[in-house]
């Protein structure tokens, strides 16, 4: 046999093969930070949620307690804490603008008398009103 008398088969070139595999990559990626992003804004909303929460609880607690034995200080601190819970509903916007202009006349002078029966039951009202 003569090697001239041999079929040689041709070599083909080389075929390029579509790899789709760094696309699949890059899009596991993407979806990965996504969800990672997406977990770390509702841990973030909790935490301010829960933040909230206790900010309220601590000022209704520190508005349980007020001193009413004097007036004056009480006055300002149940119009400081009392801001808290006035956007709850339109009745507790009410109850707090009312239960404030009761207690103008404890506050910005110098001598004031202790609170009125009045002003005392509007106070205890209020405060049956908040829900923590």
């Amino acid at each position: 046999m003569n090697p001239d008398d041999i079929k040689i088969r041709d070599i083909k070139p080389l075929l390029e093969v579509p790899d789709h595999s760094l696309y699949f990559f890059i899009g596991v990626i993407i979806v990965s930070l996504l969800v990672l992003a997406g977990v770390f804004y509702l841990a973030f909303k909790w935490m301010k949620t829960k933040n909230r929460l206790n900010l309220r609880r601590n000022t209704y607690k520190k508005l349980l307690h007020v001193d009413l034995s004097d007036s004056k200080k009480a006055a300002y601190e149940i119009t400081r804490y009392g801001l808290v819970f006035k956007d709850d509903s339109p009745r507790n916007e009410e109850m707090y603008f009312n239960l404030i202009a009761r207690l103008e006349r404890y506050k910005y002078k110098k001598d004031v008398g202790p609170f009125e029966y009045e002003e005392r039951s509007y106070l205890e009202l209020y405060k049956g009103m908040i829900d923590v």
